[in-house]
């Protein structure tokens, strides 16, 4: 499996992860998406087959919600 770490997600998990063999990238570290919102980061993690962590239940929530309403 292959992650992407939102910038809300917690970075001691982040970094506790780096040196293994789990496959994570963090938004803040891809010029693309680092400061975007939350359609683009579901957007780009959708087209590079990664799946989402995040803490932020605030925001992300709400935009997964639409995203698969749209079907995009």
């Amino acid at each position: 499996m292959k992650w992407l770490a939102d910038e809300n997600f917690r970075g001691a998990i982040v970094r506790g992860w780096f040196g293994s063999r789990v496959d994570i990238l963090r938004v803040q570290d891809i010029p693309e998406i680092s400061g975007a919102d939350d359609p683009a980061v579901l957007a780009w993690a959708a087209q590079n087959d990664r799946i989402v962590l995040t803490q932020d239940v605030s925001t992300m929530i709400s935009a997964m919600r639409e995203t698969l309403r749209k079907g995009s």
